[in-house]
């Protein structure tokens, strides 16, 4: 998977809560689930402890926690995917290169990548099912071809797998993490070291599911590491180029906050507003002028590079900077110019 949660919609959950009676001997939370709760699976319920969805006395527990005598537990399961109809619509695709196997696409700001809770069309999907017949159909509903993700405002580069074939190579080399994608990221502040590493497990949040937070404990989230450089500085923020370990949803975008430097105007994750600088008036203008003209977070999808599925040839494409972008980056290098050192 990408760097990605495709509406930025918050997830459908199923709700328990137990509190356990006087008498109850200690027992482990995810056999004291199993026998209170049908049709689920211990696999089911010690992902929800992984991710941070079983609560006891509203604090999250391992899944060997003991449960004592009343102990109130609750517990979040996500509603299983259901079945979409897709309805095929022409939506424009800005594709950058096709064959009998693969297709690459380079996505726009704004577009959700599939159909799911709260976008049923409009959807990147909707456009791919118009303009091609009988894409391979993935092990989630409603997204056939897909191999990987971006958000929908994130902008950039997406391989789309035309035959099951295609589908599972890229999907085995995405897994194997031997494929390679970069990002160019604006984000807050003076990065300090002009390269490093961000590593940190991500997980949903415990208290918004609509956005992913870092847990430094191994026991919650999934592993994720980000490796990044500098590209350029402009003292209140710096142009970033981040390469993927890991694919995790809103990894750049949480792995950036987490080492202290938002993306410039990201509002699930505080760069929607000036994080460094002064705030007299005309920096203020300059800033708001600024986020009128890129209305999301600053993040693009510049390269993707894999094995081709059928002729073994490594394939590498590069995009240019979306207008938005690059317009915000000329306009900090004409502020630099004007103002000096910024730092």
């Amino acid at each position: 998977m990408e760097e990605e949660d495709l509406s930025n919609s918050p997830e459908l959950f199923e709700h328990f809560n137990f509190t356990s009676d006087q008498g109850q001997e200690l027992l482990r939370v995810d056999k004291f689930l199993m026998a209170r709760i049908p049709n689920t699976t211990r696999n089911k319920i010690q992902k929800a402890a992984i991710d941070g969805h079983i609560k006891v006395n509203k604090k999250p527990v391992k899944s060997n926690y003991k449960v004592k005598p009343f102990d109130e537990v609750t517990l979040e399961l996500p509603y299983p995917p259901q079945e979409i109809e897709l309805i095929p619509e022409d939506i424009p695709l800005d594709i950058i290169y096709e064959d009998d196997e693969v297709l690459v696409v380079n996505k726009q700001a704004g577009l959700v990548v599939h159909p799911g809770y709260g976008n049923f069309t409009g959807t990147l999907v909707n456009g791919l099912i118009f303009h091609f017949e009988n894409l391979p159909k993935t092990d989630v509903p409603n997204r056939p071809g897909l191999v990987h993700r971006l958000d929908k405002d994130t902008t950039g580069i997406m391989v789309v797998a035309k035959t099951d074939h295609a589908l599972s190579h890229l999907g085995k080399q995405f897994f194997d993490r031997t494929s390679e994608r970069r990002y160019n990221a604006l984000v807050w502040g003076d990065v300090k070291e002009d390269s490093g590493t961000v590593e940190g497990n991500v997980g949903r949040s415990l208290k918004n599911r609509k956005v992913m937070e870092v847990f430094p404990e191994e026991d919650y989230g999934k592993h994720a590491v980000t490796h990044y450089k500098v590209l350029k500085r402009y003292g209140y923020v710096t142009l970033i180029e981040c390469k993927l370990e890991t694919g995790r949803t809103h990894q750049i975008r949480i792995h950036m906050k987490y080492l202290g430097h938002p993306l410039f105007n990201d509002s699930s994750y505080g760069g929607d507003r000036i994080l460094k600088g002064t705030s007299f008036s005309k920096y203020k203008q300059f800033i708001n002028n600024c986020f009128k003209i890129l209305p999301r977070q600053a993040l693009h999808a510049k390269t993707l590079g894999f094995e081709h599925p059928k002729t073994g040839k490594w394939l590498n494409f590069d995009s240019d900077l979306p207008k938005d972008m690059k317009a915000v980056l000329e306009k900090w290098d004409v502020y630099v110019a004007n103002r000096g050192d910024v730092k």
